[in-house]
């Protein structure tokens, strides 16, 4: 989404558009997720391992 603020325009008609902007927008609930996966290696020592695969 784009909003286009003009040379001009009052601090207040800005707030007032980021406001109803702000409200529009709706984030992913992304509780749904934890806790989804279980690991049965330390994620660090996985991450090192995989980084090691490229030399």
């Amino acid at each position: 989404m784009v909003t286009t603020i003009k040379k001009g325009t009052s601090p207040s008609e800005i707030k007032i558009v980021l406001k109803e902007r702000s409200a529009k927008i709706k984030s992913p609930d992304l509780r749904k997720y934890c806790g989804s996966i279980t690991l049965q290696e330390d994620p660090v020592k996985m991450q090192k391992k995989w980084r090691n695969e490229w030399e």
